[in-house]
């Protein structure tokens, strides 16, 4: 049960996103994206430690707020200071996704391939 926690957490978001449409304005933009992009590395994380074995509900669930307060608070300091510090959290946080998507990826070929070879040989 524990392994669907982030299957679950995206179909919430995304019924809450279609059934609430939010108007954002443009000072909120940044936050908001900066919170999108920590939940898609969230979602992708835990579904990369379901399928290493891995999975622990209190890391997937600390990741996203920690995750969310430290780019929430890169914007902000970057507000004040007057320089894009979101930039460097959505650097970040887009390079975890691709890493992990990659992982995802491969898992996925590989236990095709093995089913392949299966059948093949069957």
């Amino acid at each position: 049960m524990k392994a669907l926690v982030p299957v679950i957490a995206l179909l919430i978001g995304v019924i809450i996103g279609v059934f609430l449409p939010i108007q954002v304005t443009p000072f909120y933009a940044r936050y908001i994206a900066i919170v999108i992009l920590v939940a898609m590395d969230t979602i992708f994380g835990g579904i990369r430690t379901i399928l290493e074995s891995t999975f622990d509900a209190t890391v997937f669930l600390s990741g996203f707020f920690v995750n969310s307060l430290l780019g929430v608070i890169l914007i902000s300091i970057g507000d004040r200071l007057g320089v894009d510090l979101y930039l460097a959290a959505i650097v970040a946080f887009g390079v975890r996704i691709f890493q992990n998507l990659a992982v995802i990826r491969r898992y996925i070929i590989r236990k095709l391939s093995v089913k392949s070879r299966e059948i093949k040989d069957g």
